[in-house]
Order: C-alpha cells, then sequence, then structure tokens
C-alpha cells in the first residue's frame, strides 16, 4: 500500500467523530469498514481506502469498526501487531490482536457479539458477500452507498488510467478461448468475474491500474464463448481478441447488460465467488438472475488459474531471473556503500532497490519495498523506510521486494543481510540460521499430489520450532499476476486449507521476528513440479537464486543434509553469478 498519502492522527480523529455523529443522527450502533475498494482488491492505495481514514494504519488488510461512542476498533493479524501499536493514536483507536489472518475473521465477529449491539451498517461496495451474511445474521442492517461519508472521503484518483493491452500469446500459454472451454461446460452457465486478476488472467490482459498490480479495473461476465468486461468510461483498449467485448459503464448500463446476457444465453447458472464479490453487486445479481440460479463456487475460476501452463511458467521463470539480478546488485550495493564508510539509510535502500529493478526493465514494482534495519526488521510488513535510519556494518537488514516484467506476472523475494562484510552477531546468526533450516527443509520437502499445506508449513516450522521460535504469518502464498494469488498456499491456518498440485506457483518464506532487536525472513518462490526421480511425488523447484548471507550462517546448527542443500543451492547462484560468496 503506498505511503505518497499521509493523514495525522487529528485528522483521524475527526474522521472519527464525524462518522459517530451520524452513526448517533440515525439511531445506527456502529458501522463496519473493510479494507477493500470495490473490487474487494487486497492492495488498495491509502487515498481510497476508508478504514485508512478511521484508523490511520497501512497495512494492507485489517478490519474496522466504528462504534457511535467510544474508540474505533482495529483488529490485526500477526503481521501486523507491532505495526498497528506504532501507527495508530491508541487513545482513539483500540487494536485487537488475532494470532492469524483466519483469526482475524473470527475475533472481529467474537467481540462484535460481545458488544450487545442491535443496528448496524455496512458499505456496501467495500464490503464482501461473506461478510455481508454473516453481519445480516446477526444484526439488523443497513446498507450504504458509496457517498455517505464524501465529505470524509474527499480524495479522488484524478490520473487519467493507462490502456488495457493484450499479452503476446506466448506469455499467456493459452488462448481466452481455451480458457473459457475448461472454466464453463454449458451454454447456460456463466461467471461474474469480480477479482481483477481472475479477469487480467481470463482476458490475458493486463493494464496497471492500481499501484503495484498489473491488472486493470473491470468487471466480467464470462459465457461459453465470450468474456464481457465492463470498464469506465476513458480507458482505451487495445485487444484484438475475439472473444473478449469491452462495454464502457455507465448508470445502469451493468444491471442492463446482464438481464440481456442471462436471457440470450438462458442461463440457468451464474457463479460467482462470495469471497470477491462487494455485496452491493451481489444484491443487484440476485435481483436480475433470480437468488435460485446464483450460486457460490469460490473454487472455479482460481483452481484453473493457479495451476500454471508452460508458457506462463516460462514467462514467470524470466521476471525472477531479471528479480534475481535486481536484487543481488542492490545488497552488494549496500555492502559495497557500507564498507567504504558512505551514508546509506533505509530510504535510499528503498529508493536504490526500485532503480536496480528498472535496470532491469521492471514496469513496477509488484508491492511496496520493504526495507527494515536492525529493530524495523522485526515489522513484518514494515512500511515506512527513513532517511535517519542508517545501515552501519553492524546492521541486520531485512529486504522484502518483487516487480513486474514482461506479461505482468508478480515478482516476490525476500533477503536479510549485513549492511557490510562483518560477521554478524551470536544472536543474529542464531535467528538467521534457524531461519535458513526452515527454507531448506521446505524447499527440498518431497511429498505427494495433493498434500494439504498444513503438511508444508508443519515441515518448515519444525526447525524454530525446536528451538523455541516461530512467525506470526503464513509460510506461503500463491503468486502470479497478483504477488498474493488465491488457490494455493501454505500456512497452518489458511481459511482454505489448499491441496497442492503440480504447477502451483508458492512463496516459501519463514521467519524470526524479535522487537526491538531485528527480524530475519528469507523468501524463495518454488514451482511445484513432478520428481525428477520419485514416480507419484512432488517437490518444488526455485524460481529464486540469490545466495544466503554467509556472515549470518552459523554451520554448527546445520545437519548433514542441510549443509547439503546449502552447498547445492550457492552452487546454482555461483553459476548465475548471484552468490555473496564470489564477493
Amino acid at each position: 500500500m503506498s505511503k505518497s498519502f499521509v493523514l495525522t492522527k487529528e485528522q483521524v480523529k475527526n474522521n472519527i467523530s464525524v462518522v459517530q455523529s451520524y452513526l448517533n443522527d440515525q439511531n445506527l450502533d456502529g458501522i463496519y469498514i473493510s479494507s477493500f475498494d470495490e473490487y474487494i482488491n487486497e492492495y488498495v492505495p491509502m487515498s481510497n481506502c476508508h478504514r485508512y481514514f478511521l484508523t490511520g494504519f497501512s497495512g494492507s488488510t485489517a478490519e474496522a469498526f466504528v462504534p457511535k461512542q467510544g474508540k474505533a476498533r482495529l483488529y490485526v493479524d500477526g503481521r501486523y501487531h507491532e505495526q498497528a501499536d506504532l501507527e495508530c493514536d491508541l487513545d482513539t483507536i483500540e487494536v485487537i490482536k488475532a494470532s492469524s489472518q483466519k483469526g482475524v475473521f473470527n475475533t472481529f465477529f467474537e467481540d462484535l457479539d460481545s458488544l450487545n449491539l442491535s443496528n448496524v451498517a455496512i458499505e456496501g461496495q467495500r464490503t464482501s458477500v461473506d461478510f455481508y451474511k454473516k453481519f445480516n445474521e446477526r444484526f439488523e442492517l443497513t446498507v450504504l452507498g458509496e457517498s455517505t461519508f464524501e465529505k470524509i472521503y474527499k480524495v479522488k484518483n484524478i490520473d487519467k488510467l493507462a490502456p488495457i493491452k493484450r499479452i503476446d500469446d506466448h506469455l499467456s500459454g493459452a488462448s481466452v478461448s481455451e480458457k473459457l472451454s475448461k472454466l464453463i461446460q454449458s451454454e447456460d452457465e456463466a461467471y461474474f468475474v469480480n477479482a481483477i486478476d481472475s479477469l487480467a488472467w481470463l482476458t490475458n490482459c493486463r493494464g496497471y491500474h492500481l499501484p503495484f498490480l498489473s491488472s486493470f479495473l473491470g468487471k466480467g461476465v464470462a459465457v461459453k464463448d465470450k468474456v464481457f468486461v465492463f470498464i469506465n468510461e476513458g480507458i482505451e483498449v487495445d485487444c484484438d481478441d475475439p472473444c473478449v467485448e469491452f462495454v464502457t459503464l455507465s448508470e445502469g448500463v451493468l444491471e442492463k447488460a446482464l438481464k440481456r446476457i442471462a436471457d440470450y444465453y438462458k442461463l440457468t447458472k451464474l457463479y460467482i465467488d462470495e469471497s470477491m464479490l462487494n455485496a452491493a453487486d451481489y444484491l443487484m445479481i440476485n435481483n436480475i438472475i433470480g437468488k435460485e440460479r446464483v450460486i457460490n463456487n469460490p473454487n472455479g475460476i482460481v483452481d484453473l488459474q493457479a495451476i500454471k501452463n508452460a508458457g506462463e511458467i516460462e514467462a514467470i521463470k524470466a521476471s525472477f531471473n531479471k528479480s534475481d539480478k535486481a536484487i543481488y546488485n542492490t545488497l552488494c550495493w549496500v555492502k559495497k556503500m557500507v564498507e567504504a564508510n558512505e551514508k546509506v539509510s533505509e530510504k535510499d535502500l528503498y529508493e536504490k532497490t526500485s532503480e536496480m529493478y528498472k535496470e532491469q526493465g521492471a514496469v513496477t514494482q509488484s508491492f511496496n519495498t520493504i526495507a527494515g534495519v536492525d529493530a524495523n526488521g522485526s515489522i513484518i510488513h514494515y512500511s515506512d523506510p527513513k532517511d535517519d535510519v542508517l545501515i552501519t556494518d553492524k546492521s541486520m537488514v531485512l529486504l522484502d521486494s518483487g516487480g513486474y516484467f514482461e506479461g505482468g506476472f508478480a515478482t516476490d523475494t525476500t533477503r536479510t543481510f549485513m549492511g557490510a562484510f562483518s560477521e554478524g552477531s551470536k544472536k543474529q546468526k542464531r535467528i538467521y540460521t534457524y531461519t535458513l533450516k526452515g527454507i531448506l527443509n521446505l524447499q527440498n520437502a518431497v511429498f505427494k499430489p495433493e498434500t494439504t499445506s498444513l503438511g508444508l508449513d508443519a515441515i518448515c516450522r519444525q526447525p524454530l520450532h525446536q528451538a523455541g521460535y516461530d512467525y506470526a504469518h503464513g509460510t506461503g502464498h500463491g503468486v502470479g499476476i497478483h504477488v498474493h494469488e488465491p488457490g494455493t498456499g501454505i500456512s497452518s491456518s489458511s481459511k482454505r486449507l489448499y491441496k497442492l498440485k503440480a504447477g502451483h506457483v508458492v512463496s516459501l518464506e519463514p521467519g524470526i521476528y524479535i522487537p526491538g532487536f531485528g527480524g530475519v525472513r528469507i523468501e524463495n518462490i518454488g514451482i511445484i513440479i513432478e520428481h525428477p526421480s520419485l514416480s507419484g511425488f512432488l517437490t518444488f523447484e526455485p524460481l529464486v537464486y540469490i545466495g544466503y548471507e554467509p556472515k549470518l550462517i552459523d554451520e554448527s546448527l546445520l545437519n548433514t543434509q542441510e549443509k547439503i542443500w546449502l552447498e547445492e543451492y550457492e552452487a546454482e547462484c555461483v553459476k548465475r553469478g548471484t552468490s555473496f560468496l564470489m564477493l
């Protein structure tokens, strides 16, 4: 999430006061404020994130609730415990901490149940259907429109959106027609596509309409032979695929078009994904199509999207090769500058990372770079690099970055390293090496097809648990058109227990974070492949080849097999020119 738009704590306090005045005037007990835009996007610019206006918290995901009196309430998972305390005015905001993303959902509703609420409001275009249903079960519900708090949310994005362009066939690996034939089995079936990464995947188009995303803003209706794409006025389109038809939105256009499509194709089923559809559109769809014909099928598109075809895999590999060089060159620059007693701050590192990505041909970053020095490395999604925090030869630095190259597939890699060529301290080495043990064991795991993500999560965490460490985030997420892609992942607490399959691209990212001292995260991305020698088994093929930090490895903590895995990985990095053993 971009930090370019910043509110003061006093502004946040005033915004809460405006909302609470409205709640009291309308006899409402409170209002739910999500982190989403109308497309239920994870990464929303803060100038369009209503939750930010009412909490001051800049993390990518959280839930907020403003009661008619008292403190606003912010619900965060383990990635954001420290960050939320630092960013929020704790006299105005009560930060409620859950251990996991799934835990936030449960904690949120358990907390609301304890407040004895009766009349509650939501913002219909920014509340997912699954949340809407939960609210509707519990409370007398008021669904508010976008203009209700216009005087608060008065920052608008006035930049002209970039053209929507079709990517080349060799990058997509499959035509729109081929994707539709796999997705839709009958002419009387259709999908309403609200997730913009799924729409980009299905249409083989990219637009870069939001910061850190290669997708474009639009909504789609997919039928057997075509995808109808509804976009705002003024967006140019460069797509000659006969299976994709773009329609300009104005008031009532989507509703009328959906009715015509339903009549023409004689639809008996319209599939939706309730977790990726806003409540306002859900109510509109039910009204037009008929509730009995609207079917929640969250796995329909994402299961296809998550398994990469040969063309996508080649494009993704090419992107990671460039990303590897950008990161390696950045780390080498830092080490050499600090060794020469040149001043390098967190902000310098942040900016140099973007510069190095551009040198490798990146269109843009795939998320807001995390550059945390020493104690700031313990803030899992640290998003505010500072000019006055300097890197020294004793510093342990965490750099989490990614980019978009040709094809618009995201990369994502984390390396933790010493600021120069000095040996890390005993404590720095200890937490780094146990994190390294976790990723070595996971990256080299051998497992059966459709093994659940829970099993692999345990493999990664076990070396850390044996030393008394853990991390308050998932072990891995899907990576594709967006840096966080549904359909796969590795976690002990996912909302969905994924079954891992060949073709899934997944992050592998254990970490250890000690507030006030520092943090370690080592993140590689792996594609799940059939094991080259063990029939009937799967394993990971690394997409990231950047050497580990030799100055932070305590080899006495590695067992014999881990040393072999480390040596094999470093040998490949040496071959590619991206190992720190070469310096």
